[in-house]
Parts: structure tokens; sequence; C-alpha cells
């Protein structure tokens, strides 16, 4: 049997949750710093509608350059992200066979829940749950959301967030993320590296040399205030996709200030429009 290349994984786990009850999704088309911050999650976990889904999510986080001398934790990395409202009653055995399914044996490997419980508190979210280690190394986190916009869930919506770089990195039983077999054309293997490391060398030094805060601030107040406006209007779905660039614009900023106070003033900030937004949604959820 072939060792799966990272888009069969990403294969395997359509094909699985689909099978599962779940419809696929694309990628939401903002940068964002988790899978969480996907329309479909936040909006479906707040209304009181039944949800199943999945889909793949590239996710950016500028802070983690801090962290850039561990080669396989990138500032730029995919998760695969499931959500499923009401939660099955079986959902831990169904994340156990979803790990089957691309490959990995459940009995021969250490797999443990350790409980984590998460939180956003940009999102003014929480939920308890659990990290998910294989061998050591975490590849999920398995939430269940009991707040999001600072509204409680009614309705349970489970959350199973894969980090489909570290689950390659196991299959393919390789140490280094640029190594992991993107994919094989008639030419041969095309490796993570080549599509990826370029760009996030590019990253690196744009968050190192080329951020100018003063102008990320700017656009932070901008687009706060187009939010606002976009809520006035009632364009609540548009005003949410734009409270995922106000999160990124925050993201860079924390990636290069130091002064807690600072940081906490735009958290609050993007967590009150999260709230509205959350309270308008739930308003027009019929």
């Amino acid at each position: 049997m072939k060792t799966p290349t990272f888009n069969n994984i990403i294969e395997k786990l359509n094909k699985f949750w689909q099978k599962n009850g779940c419809i696929i999704l694309q990628p939401a088309d903002n940068e964002m710093g988790a899978a969480t911050f996907h329309p479909a999650t936040f909006i479906n976990a707040i209304t009181n509608k039944p949800f199943k889904a999945a889909y793949t999510q590239i996710s950016k986080r500028p802070f983690d350059l801090k962290h850039n001398e561990n080669s396989n934790k990138n500032t730029f990395f995919h998760q695969y992200q499931v959500v499923i409202k009401p939660s099955n009653y079986n959902i831990q055995d169904l994340y156990l066979l979803s790990l089957r399914s691309v490959g990995i044996n459940i009995y021969n490997n250490d797999i443990k829940f350790i409980e984590d419980n998460w939180s956003s508190p940009t999102l003014g979210a929480t939920g308890i749950g659990w990290e998910i280690r294989l061998n050591g190394i975490e590849v999920t986190q398995f939430t269940y959301f009991q707040q999001m916009g600072g509204i409680e869930c009614n309705t349970t919506m489970v959350e199973i967030a894969y980090g489909l770089e570290r689950l390659a990195l196991h299959i393919q039983k390789i140490s280094n993320i640029n190594e992991i077999i993107f994919d094989n054309t008639k030419e041969g293997p095309v490796k993570y590296g080549e599509i990826f490391n370029d760009y996030e060398k590019e990253y690196n030094n744009y968050i190192k040399y080329n951020i100018d805060i003063d102008t990320l601030d700017k656009e932070f107040n901008y687009i706060e205030s187009k939010i606002t406006k976009l809520l006035n209007n009632n364009l609540t779905l548009i005003s949410y996709d734009y409270l995922i660039k106000l999160s990124h614009i925050f993201n860079l900023i924390d990636s290069i200030i130091t002064h807690g106070f600072t940081r906490q003033n735009y958290i609050s900030r993007i967590k009150c429009l999260a709230e509205k937004i959350a309270h308008c949604i739930k308003k027009n959820d019929k």
C-alpha cells in the first residue's frame, strides 16, 4: 500500500466525514489564525439549526515566528476542521476511526486525550475538550463549544481540528515539514517545501522587517468602523467577513507589540464586535 500524500490525507478525511453525514465545504477566502474563524463554524455554533460540515483551512499565525527555530512550526499551515451539531454520542469513536481511515494504527500508537479547555478571547468563545496527542505530539484539538460570540450554545456543537502537517509527518514517517510528500505527478513526487518554503521565508521576512504598526493600526480603526456601519445596515454576514480581516490585522500587530495593555485593548475591541455580530445572527435565526 502506497504511503498517502498530503493531498491523499485530505481526500481520505473528506470521504470519511462525508460518509458520516458531513457536507464538504471549501476554505474561507480570508486570512485567519484558526479554522474556527471560518463563517461556517462561527455562524452555525450560534443558530439553532443542525449542522454537519468538514473543510480544509489554511491558517496563518504571525506570532509563531518567535518560535520558528522549530522547523515543523510554520506561520503558515493547514487545518482540517469538522463541526457537528448536535454532537454524535459516539464522536470520540468516530474520531479514532477517522485516524484509521488515513492509515494510522490506533492500537500500535500512543493516543492520549488530554484535558485542555479552549477559549478564543477575540471571538468571545469558550469550550471544553481535549488536545489529542499521537506519540506525544499534539495532532488534534477536540472541543465542545459552550459559548460563541458571548452567546451560550444551547445545542452543543463539537469541533475537531486536525493539524494536517503533523498528521502527515507521522503517516509518512519523516521529521521535517519540508520533506512531506504533498502530491505525486507523472514526473515524480512534489514535496511540501517546494511549494511553501519560499513563501514561509518571505512571510518571516515581512513580519521581522516590513510591518508598519502605525499603518496596521489605521487599518484596524478603519475596518472596526466599517463593521459598525455594516451592522447598522443589517449586513451581518458581511460584517463577519470584515471581523476575520480585523482579527488578522490584530495577529500581525500582536507578532511585534510587547505592551500587554495595548494587546488587551485590541482584543476587547474585536470581542465587542464579535458579540454584536453574534447577537444579530441569533436575532435573525428562524
